[in-house]
C-alpha cells in the first residue's frame, strides 16, 4: 500500500468523524435535509468570494463558503417562520435557488478557472495528497488531514462542551427554552458547525459524500441503538468503516472514489435498515408476525370458553371447524394452535381442543380486559 493510498484513507477516515459528530444531532432532528442544503449551496459562497479576490487558493473562499451556509440557513428558517410552508418544504426552496444560482455564475463567468462542477459534487479524493502544507520549505503532509482534524476537534469540544444543551433542546426545545438553554442559540451553533464541516470536507470530498457521511452513518446508528452517546460514538465507527471499505472498493472497481464511499455508506445503511435488532425490517416483521400469532391466541381461547359447557362444544371445538368459524387459513391455525398449546393454554385431544385451568383464567381475563376497554 503506498503512502498516498494511506494518505486517502486518513482524510477520508477523519471527513467521516467529523461528519457524523453534528450528523448525529441532524438525525435526531429530523432536519438530514439540511446537510445537502448546505453542502450545495456553498458552491454561492465559494464563487462569489472568488469574484472579489481573485484567487482560487484564497482562503477567503472558506469564509465566503461557511456566510452561504449560514445565509441558507438563516433563509430557511425565515420562510419556515412564516408557517405557509413546512421546514423541509423551506429546505427545498432555499438550496436549489443558491445552489443553482452558483453553477450559473460558474458556467457564465468563471468557465475558464478551475472550478469544476464534477469535482463540485463528487470530489476527487485521489487528488487530496498532492494538496501538501509545507512550513519553513518543509511538507507536513496533506493540508486537507489538517484542516479536517482542526474542523473534528471543534466539532467534538463543541459537543463536550454543550452536551447537555444540545441533549435537552434536541429532544426537548421547549423544556431548553424553559431551563434558560436558548435553544435557537444552540440551533445556529449546530448549523455553524454543519456548515463548517461541509466547506472543510468540499474541496477534498465533494458535496455528496458530505451528505452521504452526515446522514447515514447516524441514520444507521440510530437503527442500532436508543442512547445518544453509544450512537455517537458508533457513528464516528460506521463513517470510518464506510470511509475506509469505499476507498477499497473503489480500487476494485476502479470507480470514484467519493462515490464508491457514499455508495458503501448507504449499503452499510441497508443492511443495517434490514437486520437491526429491534428496529430492522426483518425484527419489524418477527414482531408483527408474534404480535398476530399472540392476538389469534386470545381469540382462540375466548372462542372456547364462550363455548365451553354448550350444545355446540364438541363442533365449536373442532380444529376445522375452527378454520372455517374464524376464517383462518389452515397453516396459521396449525400454528396459533400449537403457539396456544406450547404456552400452556389448551389441550388437544381428537382433534378438538379443551381450555386448560390456565387457558380459562387467560381467557377470563382477556374478556373482562376488552368489557373495560
Amino acid at each position: 500500500m503506498s503512502g498516498e493510498q494511506i494518505e486517502i484513507q486518513v482524510i477520508a477516515s477523519i471527513v467521516a468523524a467529523a461528519c457524523a459528530l453534528p450528523g448525529v444531532f441532524l438525525v435526531l432532528r429530523r432536519m438530514a435535509m439540511m446537510s445537502d442544503a448546505i453542502s450545495h449551496a456553498i458552491l454561492l459562497g465559494i464563487v462569489l468570494a472568488f469574484f472579489l479576490v481573485g484567487d482560487i487558493s484564497s482562503p477567503l473562499l472558506i469564509l465566503g463558503a461557511a456566510l452561504s451556509g449560514v445565509l441558507t440557513v438563516s433563509l430557511v428558517e425565515l420562510v419556515n417562520k412564516t408557517g405557509l410552508v413546512r421546514e423541509d418544504a423551506s429546505i427545498g426552496l432555499v438550496f436549489p435557488l443558491l445552489f443553482s444560482i452558483g453553477v450559473i455564475l460558474i458556467s457564465r463567468y468563471a468557465y475558464n478557472i478551475h472550478i469544476d462542477i464534477d469535482a463540485v459534487l463528487l470530489g476527487e479524493l485521489a487528488f487530496a495528497p498532492f494538496d501538501r502544507l509545507f512550513i519553513y520549505g518543509r511538507d507536513l503532509g496533506p493540508a486537507s488531514i489538517y484542516v479536517m482534524g482542526v474542523i473534528l476537534l471543534l466539532n467534538l469540544a463543541f459537543i463536550l462542551i454543550f452536551y447537555k444543551e444540545l441533549k435537552v433542546a434536541t429532544f426537548d426545545a421547549g423544556l431548553a427554552a424553559a431551563l434558560g438553554f436558548t435553544p435557537g442559540l444552540i440551533h445556529y451553533g449546530l448549523m455553524g458547525l454543519v456548515s463548517v464541516t461541509a466547506v472543510g470536507a468540499f474541496n477534498a470530498v465533494g458535496s455528496i459524500l458530505v451528505v452521504a457521511l452526515m446522514i447515514a452513518p447516524p441514520a444507521a446508528a440510530y437503527l442500532l441503538t436508543d442512547r445518544l452517546p453509544r450512537m455517537i460514538i458508533l457513528s464516528v465507527l460506521i463513517g470510518v468503516l464506510s470511509a475506509v471499505s469505499g476507498f477499497w472498493a473503489a480500487i476494485l472497481l476502479d470507480a470514484n472514489i467519493a462515490g464508491s464511499m457514499a455508495s458503501v455508506s448507504g449499503l452499510v445503511f441497508l443492511v443495517v435498515f434490514l437486520l437491526a435488532p429491534e428496529r430492522g425490517l426483518a425484527a419489524i416483521a418477527r414482531r408483527r408476525r408474534r404480535q398476530k400469532r399472540e392476538f389469534a391466541g386470545r381469540v382462540l381461547v375466548i372462542h372456547l370458553l364462550n363455548h365451553e359447557g354448550t350444545p355446540e362444544e364438541a363442533r365449536e371445538s373442532e380444529v376445522g371447524h375452527i378454520e372455517e368459524t374464524l376464517r383462518w387459513k389452515e397453516g396459521f391455525a396449525k400454528s396459533v394452535v400449537g403457539y396456544s398449546v406450547k404456552r400452556g393454554m389448551v389441550l388437544t385431544e381428537n382433534g378438538r381442543l379443551r381450555l386448560t385451568e390456565k387457558g380459562r383464567e387467560f381467557a377470563g381475563r382477556s374478556v373482562v380486559e376488552e368489557f373495560i376497554a
